[in-house]
């Protein structure tokens, strides 16, 4: 069921998009020349309803990792209507794609994901219910994150247009952040060798810019393979692929006692075998291994490597692996963070309606913790350059931050409390709650993008600090190694 306070869906209405007018909404509208901040603001209220209907689609559509085709077509198109030039299926990714407008420098980056996750399938509701017709849900909000840097790119590139700003504006489309490592393959073909800063954002729970790091991630599938036989008749004639990923697991249960107590390490069973009459000749697990330093992931998954040859050994099996993801931790900019700071306290935060917060205390009843006040949806957090801390999750926006300086933000898209990965972020996506905290996002990303294309100072400051981070002599080598893009992780 999907609740009155979420807008329709695209229909026909954004689906013209052979129709400039129409699909941008705002084209017809009077030259930009010599716009402040506060009118471009002005004009993302005045065209969101087009960029809301996209993110609602995009929801609708919860493609995952490296399958978002109707995704990644729909912000092409409309990226091409406004006039960009785009650029499909680069660096080896169908669904990756390039958007540029305008010549020189600067050169200033806006990164937009859609990949859904699997699993977590939920409606626009307050209570826990799968939609039938999909397994996935846009439980990180990813399908606000593509729609918000696509709007802010539109109206950043009419406002270059009328006052004659010179440099070039890029959007990148970036498929399977979710594991798959997108744009470690977009940076490892030198896509962002010239640019001078990129921006991002992601959905959360409450607005705030942060220094904070993220955790380096290898991730990696472990597929054994032993005899079948019947399991009761001839058991002794059978090695059974599942042992071994069980014995897998516990010699890695083991290992946690003796890693740093950083490190974080995640697995599932994605095969075990077809019946338990049957000794299963095949089964297979997906292993995550994460820490704030990438020399430890690399250290860690390594030992990890050994547990699998180790349970291969004593089960008489045989096991192979393949590292389907990886990824550096997130290397901060302070000169770009308290810029996007500043913007994002002039755009402020959520604030809700009677029915909105009717449906965030629903929701509300629904979480782990001590409850918290819907209130912070209209806050911006206080920037703290001194917290840097390297949180909990892992993103490929990571390998961006080491080619390029690279500043994002945090919008309130979630009810505040609510943790991502979770059927309740799914749901308070698909309503107005979450299309709110999108406009804060292209407002915030529209406004900063101003700041970089007509302050070289403040270029010049984030270059100077990135090059100090990144330290001397420093040479990017991708977590993934050589391989190509792992289209089929999902499979």
């Amino acid at each position: 069921m999907k609740k009155s306070f979420r807008l329709p869906s695209l229909g026909s209405q954004l689906l013209a998009l052979s129709s400039p007018l129409l699909a941008l909404g705002f084209l017809a509208a009077p030259a930009l020349a010599q716009k402040t901040k506060p009118e471009l603001v002005a004009q993302i209220d005045a065209t969101k309803k087009t960029y809301e209907d996209i993110a609602l689609k995009i929801w609708d559509y919860a493609e995952i990792g490296y399958k978002e085709t109707k995704s990644s077509a729909l912000l092409q198109s409309t990226l091409r209507a406004a006039g960009f030039t785009v650029q499909a299926g680069v660096a080896d990714m169908p669904t990756a794609f390039v958007a540029t407008y305008g010549s020189g420098s600067p050169v200033i980056g806006l990164l937009a994901e859609f990949d859904a996750l699997p699993g977590v399938s939920q409606t626009a509701d307050p209570e826990k219910k799968a939609r039938p017709e999909v397994n996935a849900g846009h439980a990180c909000g990813h399908h606000l994150f593509g729609a918000a840097s696509t709007h802010a790119a539109v109206v950043l590139k009419h406002w270059m247009q009328a006052t004659g700003q010179k440099g070039t504006l890029r959007v990148y489309g970036t498929p399977a952040e979710e594991g798959g490592s997108g744009k470690v393959y977009l940076v490892r073909a030198g896509l962002f060798n010239d640019v001078d800063a990129v921006m991002h954002w992601h959905a959360g729970d409450r607005n705030a810019v942060r220094l904070s790091s993220s955790l380096a991630n290898i991730s990696g599938k472990f597929r054994f393979r032993g005899v079948a036989a019947h399991a009761a008749a001839s058991p002794e004639r059978g090695r059974s692929a599942l042992d071994g990923v069980e014995a897998m697991n516990h010699m890695v249960n083991l290992l946690r006692e003796h890693v740093p107590d950083t490190t974080r390490i995640h697995y599932v069973i994605t095969k075990g075998g077809e019946a338990p009459n049957v000794v299963p000749a095949f089964a297979e697990s997906y292993f995550y291994v994460r820490s704030p330093s990438r020399q430890i992931v690399t250290d860690v998954w390594d030992r990890v490597t050994k547990a699998a040859q180790g349970a291969a050994l004593g089960t008489g099996t045989t096991v192979d692996w393949e590292i389907t993801g990886g990824v550096y931790e997130l290397l901060g900019n302070e000169a770009l963070a308290r810029a996007m700071h500043t913007n994002l306290e002039t755009v402020g935060g959520v604030t809700y309606t009677a029915e909105e917060k009717a449906f965030a205390a629903k929701i509300g009843k629904t979480l782990f913790g001590k409850p918290t006040a819907v209130e912070t949806a209209a806050l911006v957090m206080p920037f703290d350059p001194k917290s840097a801390s390297s949180g909990g999750g892992s993103t490929d926006v990571s390998d961006v931050s080491w080619a390029t300086p690279t500043v994002g933000l945090n919008a309130a898209t979630w009810v505040p409390g609510t943790p991502s990965h979770s059927w309740q972020a799914v749901a308070a996506g698909g309503t107005t709650i979450g299309l709110k905290g999108m406009i804060v996002a292209a407002k915030t990303l529209a406004l900063t993008g101003v700041d970089l294309f007509t302050q070289p100072a403040l270029l010049q400051q984030a270059k100077a600090e990135f090059e100090q981070r990144r330290g001397p002599g420093f040479k990017y080598l991708p977590m993934v190694g050589d391989r190509k893009p792992p289209l089929d992780y999902r499979d």
